[in-house]
């Protein structure tokens, strides 16, 4: 009645109103409508409190050749646009363009007239400074997304249903399941359960784990596939994403929530870590079948922006700081019976790529905080920087090579920021190669495209149409050149590869080609997980067994210089976690620890306790360390 009600008093000609996903659709006949009255669908979204998109009735939208038509008529060529696609089930044509100002017009003028002549909701892309092949998997998945739109509105309106059921039982509790990141770093994964929801916080994969410790308890008793109402990814890493696919092998059909950037993330992620268990002859846990499932029941949500995921529970993301697109979650329960607040990995400090972590919500009483480095301090990131330039400046004097294992998100992109303002500034040889190889390429295309959730200086660069991870020097591998020959050549240089713990990929065969010359070095960046490759020879392992392309077991000694550099992770330390928490507001009265080894865990635990007064937590402030399996009630009674 408040929609028709709304719509009758601007003589509005609504076709039809639908659940589709988290949002309430309404169809209407003149695409006029939403150009003459823009607050219309926020009128209604406020009397509600539901998520309102107001789209034209596909009846009454123009053809997509006179769209096209239209649009280039309307858009000066120096806009440049380069592509026009269309997304039927959202009624939005994609225009990608590299200027992005000139597509919408002077106070949206050209972006209004698309829309009333075309019934087209334009979605304006800023082009990348990148070649169209760095961006090529990318394209697939939307190229995919868009042929299957009468899957996706049928799926949306599935989980519409769903998410606005009237609620069968009152919320009587909230209780949270720990199925895999506590008191250990990897295979993230939390169940959070009401009296009428249930709803996963990640799902990832331990890089080091076997057997039971591989991937998070999804066989406890109240986790039932047809049960979960939705999976909430905080990032696209893979100890947080890595086993959702697996969930769609076994019948999942429900929502997966997460920022666009780690949608698109987490799918280069999946499907790389797919080709490197396929080369290593092992057997992945799912396809790619399942990650094209994954990827069509994928609802992206931006910072800010409050969503019905069930019944009884909301959810906000807010900017995580830890890599592009990671995202803190605000699950708000029932009307007023509970606030969570999951960090995911975050950081709370500047780096060169992002801005810092959030720190302020509406209302929290329990907090799931990462304790990564509960532990210990970092240092600074100028001093990390400066031995860094430090090191390969050294290595390269001798005529070495350094090896720089990364992740592909995150680290990578920071090492490169570096790297490229070093050599334009002449603090590294000018003659040095920054060879690049595994995903790194693909990914850093990827934060291109996403401007606006870099830091200031790096999206205003951007905005420029500069590349800020680029220089002449910078060099991705292809099959023109391969790894033996940069191995073996007398050229100094540096060589960024993934992955970051040395579990697979790229870097584990450069590791075998260089770890005997006493000339190069091995540089870690990032934390490494106890039982991976890196973690060994962190501590002191000096002769390890590998195996070569060829499938034969070789022993490789490490004589090289093993140095590893704090500073550059992104994931807070003790100062920034103890910060983070002074600076919270509104403050828990419930803090919950995981996603740290037992020490960090235990250490931060203990210095919170004693210092809770000083950190202005609540008297009675509650410190938790569940272990795996373990569950707690933070609100009434099951």
């Amino acid at each position: 009645m408040t929609i028709m009600k709304h719509m009758l008093s601007h003589n509005v000609n609504v076709t039809r109103v639908e659940f589709e996903g988290p949002e309430i659709a309404i169809y209407v006949k003149n695409p006029k409508v939403l150009v003459e009255y823009p607050e219309l669908a926020k009128e209604i979204a406020k009397k509600l409190k539901k998520r309102i998109v107001i789209r034209t009735d596909p009846s009454a939208r123009r053809p997509k050749k006179e769209t096209i038509e239209i649009i280039k008529q309307l858009v000066p060529e120096e806009a440049g646009i380069e592509e026009i696609r269309f997304d039927d089930v959202l009624g939005e044509v994609i225009i990608k363009a590299r200027k992005v100002g000139l597509v919408y017009g002077k106070g949206r003028s050209i972006y209004n007239k698309i829309l009333a002549e075309t019934g087209w909701r334009p979605n304006v892309i800023r082009a990348a400074p990148v070649r169209p092949e760095d961006l090529k998997l990318l394209n697939q998945i939307i190229d995919y997304m868009l042929s299957q739109s009468s899957y996706r509105l049928s799926m949306l309106r599935s989980i519409g249903e769903r998410i606005h059921r009237g609620v069968i039982f009152e919320n009587r509790y909230v209780r949270i399941t720990a199925l895999g990141g506590f008191m250990e770093v990897g295979r993230s994964a939390i169940l959070v359960e009401t009296s009428e929801s249930r709803v996963l916080l990640d799902v990832g994969i331990n890089p080091a784990g076997t057997g039971y410790d591989l991937y998070p308890r999804l066989d406890v008793d109240q986790l039932k596939i047809d049960e979960i109402d939705a999976v909430v990814i905080t990032h696209a890493h893979l100890d947080h994403m890595g086993l959702l696919p697996y969930l769609f092998k076994y019948g999942y059909r429900g929502p997966v929530y997460a920022t666009k950037p780690t949608r698109d993330l987490m799918v280069l992620s999946q499907l790389d870590l797919l080709d490197i268990a396929q080369r290593g002859g092992e057997k992945p846990p799912y396809s790619q079948l399942e990650v094209k499932k994954m990827v069509l029941h994928t609802i992206p949500l931006d910072y800010g922006e409050v969503t019905d995921i069930a019944p009884d529970i909301k959810l906000t993301f807010y900017n995580a700081g830890h890599i592009l697109g990671s995202a803190m979650a605000h699950l708000h329960i029932g009307e007023g019976l509970h606030n969570i607040v999951y960090t995911g990995d975050f950081k709370f400090g500047r780096t060169r790529l992002l801005d810092k972590a959030n720190a302020v919500f509406p209302r929290v009483e329990t907090l799931i905080m990462e304790s990564t480095y509960g532990d210990r301090d970092q240092p600074k990131r100028e001093l990390a920087e400066l031995e860094l330039i430090s090191t390969i400046s050294r290595t390269a004097a001798r005529k070495g090579k350094v090896l720089i294992p990364v992740m592909a998100v995150g680290r990578a992109q920071e090492i490169l920021l570096v790297l490229a303002e070093a050599l334009r500034k002449k603090l590294l040889p000018q003659e040095l190669k920054v060879y690049i190889d595994g995903s790194i390429k693909q990914v850093t295309a990827i934060h291109l495209t996403y401007p606006e959730l870099l830091s200031a200086q790096v999206r205003s660069r951007i905005l420029r149409d500069e590349n800020p991870f680029e220089h002449e020097n910078i060099i991705p591998v292809d099959k023109k050149q391969t790894r033996e020959e940069i191995a073996a050549s007398d050229e100094p240089a540096v060589i960024l590869a993934t992955s970051g713990m040395l579990t697979g990929g790229p870097s584990v065969e450069y590791l075998r080609l260089l770890a005997g010359d006493p000339r190069n070095t091995l540089i870690f960046v990032a934390y490494q997980a106890k039982g991976t490759l890196g973690r060994r020879i962190l501590e002191g392992e000096r002769e390890i067994t590998m195996v070569t392309g060829e499938g034969k077991v070789e022993i490789v000694k490490i004589n090289m210089e093993v140095v590893s550099i704090d500073g550059f992770s992104g994931h807070s330390d003790r100062r920034q976690l103890l910060a983070f928490l002074a600076n919270m507001k509104p403050k828990p009265r419930n803090i919950i620890l995981n996603h740290g080894e037992p020490q960090a865990i235990h250490s931060l635990a203990e210095t919170i306790r004693r210092r809770a007064q000083h950190l202005g937590l609540p008297p009675n402030v509650r410190v938790y360390t569940p272990a795996v399996l373990d569950s707690i009630h933070i609100a009434g009674n099951a």
